[in-house]
């Protein structure tokens, strides 16, 4: 039986804006094991990314608890969370948030830049990074002489570089065309099948969908049922 690598049990999240709240998450119960790859569906304002937020510890629920990796983060300060995403999580965006000024070597090197790591040790990762993107070749190139698949892969290489368990990816190929979003959702079934990263991945697209071994569905704040890719 795979071992479970996160758990949320009974999660609820509200917001409230001004006298008004928004519901947003209800009770929700999920297990992840480590090695599973999920496509998060559903419309928007269903909850999908809310979800991402919680898992990754960019927020917080209002009731239950969130545990990963065995830490119960749902209960962490924000200076505990900072540390702690800092080297279990990965987070991949539809928009690549690349600095403009960095080479993509320096743009993945960023992470790290929050541990006591020397330059050195900096400068070595990043490029395994890369190469495991298939970037070994750009790393002196800054963004603006990239094309949009190869900054999401210099994105990708920035979430890998602390080597965490998992990768939470919103929307990753929502900016791109069909070829390339193929591409770079290839490369995050192999950082699955040969790397052993754990993904959960938002998107509205089916095709996209097809590349994980599961699909979730979420509506109002709920998970439906489970399907197989």
């Amino acid at each position: 039986m795979a071992e479970i690598l996160a758990k949320l049990e009974g999660v609820s999240r509200v917001y409230k804006k001004g006298k008004e709240r928004v519901d947003v998450l209800h009770e929700l119960d999920l297990q992840i094991s480590k090695g599973d790859f999920f496509a998060l569906m559903g419309p928007s304002g269903s909850g999908k990314t809310t979800l991402l937020n919680l898992l990754g510890g960019l927020d917080k629920p209002t009731a239950g608890t969130v545990t990963v990796g065995g830490a119960e983060i749902s209960s962490m300060s924000n200076n505990q969370l900072s540390n702690w995403r800092a080297s279990h999580v990965g987070f991949i965006f539809q928009f690549y948030n690349l600095l403009p000024v960095l080479t993509a070597r320096k743009n993945v090197e960023l992470p790290l830049l929050l541990t006591n790591m020397s330059g050195k040790e900096r400068a070595r990762r990043a490029e395994i990074a890369l190469d495991i993107v298939g970037l070994a070749d750009r790393a002196k190139h800054r963004p603006r002489e990239l094309s949009g698949g190869q900054e999401q892969r210099v994105a990708i290489a920035r979430a890998i570089v602390s080597d965490p368990q998992l990768l939470l990816c919103d929307e990753p190929t929502g900016d791109l065309d069909r070829a390339t979003a193929d591409e770079i959702l290839k490369l995050l079934q192999t950082l699955n099948s040969e790397h052993g990263k754990t993904i959960i991945m938002v998107t509205h697209d089916a095709q996209a969908a097809d590349y994980a071994q599961h699909t979730l569905h979420m509506d109002k704040g709920k998970l439906e049922a489970r399907a197989a890719a």
